[in-house]
Protein backbone atom coordinates (compact mmCIF):
# COMPACT_ATOMS: atom_id res chain seq x y z
CA UNK A 1 0.00 0.00 0.00
CA UNK A 2 1.37 3.37 -1.19
CA UNK A 3 2.46 5.45 2.23
CA UNK A 4 -0.63 8.29 3.14
CA UNK A 5 0.55 11.93 3.76
CA UNK A 6 -0.68 14.23 6.16
CA UNK A 7 -1.35 18.00 5.73
CA UNK A 8 -2.52 21.24 7.93
CA UNK A 9 -1.09 20.59 11.15
CA UNK A 10 -0.05 23.96 12.72
CA UNK A 11 -0.29 26.47 15.29
CA UNK A 12 -4.46 26.91 16.54
CA UNK A 13 -5.63 29.10 19.41
CA UNK A 14 -7.95 27.03 22.00
CA UNK A 15 -11.52 26.85 20.62
CA UNK A 16 -10.22 27.67 17.26
CA UNK A 17 -10.71 24.89 14.67
CA UNK A 18 -7.93 23.16 12.11
CA UNK A 19 -8.96 21.07 9.59
CA UNK A 20 -6.13 17.74 8.35
CA UNK A 21 -6.23 16.48 5.37
CA UNK A 22 -4.70 12.77 4.05
CA UNK A 23 -4.22 11.78 0.44
CA UNK A 24 -2.56 8.63 -1.23
CA UNK A 25 0.04 9.92 -4.28
CA UNK A 26 -0.98 8.17 -6.91
CA UNK A 27 -3.63 6.02 -5.80
CA UNK A 28 -7.14 6.42 -4.31
CA UNK A 29 -8.17 6.86 -1.26
CA UNK A 30 -11.39 6.21 -1.32
CA UNK A 31 -11.38 2.31 -1.85
CA UNK A 32 -9.93 1.56 1.64
CA UNK A 33 -10.54 2.31 5.23
CA UNK A 34 -8.60 5.55 6.39
CA UNK A 35 -7.92 6.15 9.92
CA UNK A 36 -6.56 9.35 12.29
CA UNK A 37 -4.79 8.44 14.91
CA UNK A 38 -3.07 10.85 17.37
CA UNK A 39 0.18 10.71 19.74
CA UNK A 40 -0.47 13.56 22.45
CA UNK A 41 1.73 14.38 25.54
CA UNK A 42 1.15 11.92 28.22
CA UNK A 43 -0.77 9.39 26.24
CA UNK A 44 -0.36 6.19 24.34
CA UNK A 45 -1.34 6.68 20.34
CA UNK A 46 -5.21 6.37 20.23
CA UNK A 47 -7.58 6.22 17.77
CA UNK A 48 -9.56 9.42 16.37
CA UNK A 49 -11.75 8.33 14.03
CA UNK A 50 -12.01 6.34 10.56
CA UNK A 51 -13.89 6.30 7.50
CA UNK A 52 -14.86 3.10 5.73
CA UNK A 53 -15.05 2.87 1.91
CA UNK A 54 -18.53 3.29 1.64
CA UNK A 55 -18.32 6.20 3.50
CA UNK A 56 -19.26 4.90 7.16
CA UNK A 57 -17.51 6.98 9.89
CA UNK A 58 -16.92 6.08 13.46
CA UNK A 59 -15.15 8.46 15.49
CA UNK A 60 -13.92 8.14 18.95
CA UNK A 61 -16.54 8.79 21.84
CA UNK A 62 -14.64 11.35 23.86
CA UNK A 63 -14.40 13.25 20.16
CA UNK A 64 -17.27 13.26 18.72
CA UNK A 65 -19.25 16.12 18.35
CA UNK A 66 -15.97 17.81 17.88
CA UNK A 67 -13.76 15.97 15.17
CA UNK A 68 -15.46 14.73 12.10
CA UNK A 69 -14.09 12.59 9.51
CA UNK A 70 -14.74 12.96 6.49
CA UNK A 71 -13.53 11.99 2.31
CA UNK A 72 -13.94 13.80 -0.70
CA UNK A 73 -13.25 11.36 -3.73
CA UNK A 74 -13.22 13.99 -6.00
CA UNK A 75 -10.17 15.41 -4.24
CA UNK A 76 -8.25 12.17 -3.40
CA UNK A 77 -8.56 13.42 0.11
CA UNK A 78 -9.62 12.49 3.63
CA UNK A 79 -10.35 14.84 6.34
CA UNK A 80 -10.35 15.34 9.77
CA UNK A 81 -12.09 18.99 10.69
CA UNK A 82 -11.01 19.48 14.26
CA UNK A 83 -13.14 22.31 16.44
CA UNK A 84 -13.33 23.54 20.16
CA UNK A 85 -9.72 22.64 20.21
CA UNK A 86 -8.40 22.18 23.70
CA UNK A 87 -4.70 21.64 24.95
CA UNK A 88 -5.22 18.49 25.27
CA UNK A 89 -5.67 18.21 21.33
CA UNK A 90 -2.05 19.19 20.77
CA UNK A 91 0.02 16.25 19.13
CA UNK A 92 1.12 14.67 16.21
CA UNK A 93 -1.96 13.02 14.33
CA UNK A 94 -1.16 10.46 11.93
CA UNK A 95 -3.37 9.17 8.64
CA UNK A 96 -3.82 5.10 8.54
CA UNK A 97 -4.55 4.20 5.02
CA UNK A 98 -5.92 0.41 5.73
CA UNK A 99 -2.60 -0.69 7.66
CA UNK A 100 -0.13 1.97 6.45
CA UNK A 101 0.93 4.68 8.84
CA UNK A 102 1.52 8.32 7.31
CA UNK A 103 4.67 10.33 8.71
CA UNK A 104 2.56 12.35 11.01
CA UNK A 105 1.60 16.10 11.10
CA UNK A 106 1.83 18.14 14.68
CA UNK A 107 -0.90 20.23 15.58
CA UNK A 108 -0.01 22.78 18.52
CA UNK A 109 -2.57 24.87 20.65
CA UNK A 110 -1.50 27.66 22.37
CA UNK A 111 -2.72 31.25 23.03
Amino acid sequence: QVRPVESGGGLVQPGGSLRLSCTAPGNSISTTSVSWFRQTPGKQREFVALINSGGDATHATSLKGRFTISRDSAKNMVYLQMNMMTSQDAGVYFCRLGTTWGQGTQVTVSS
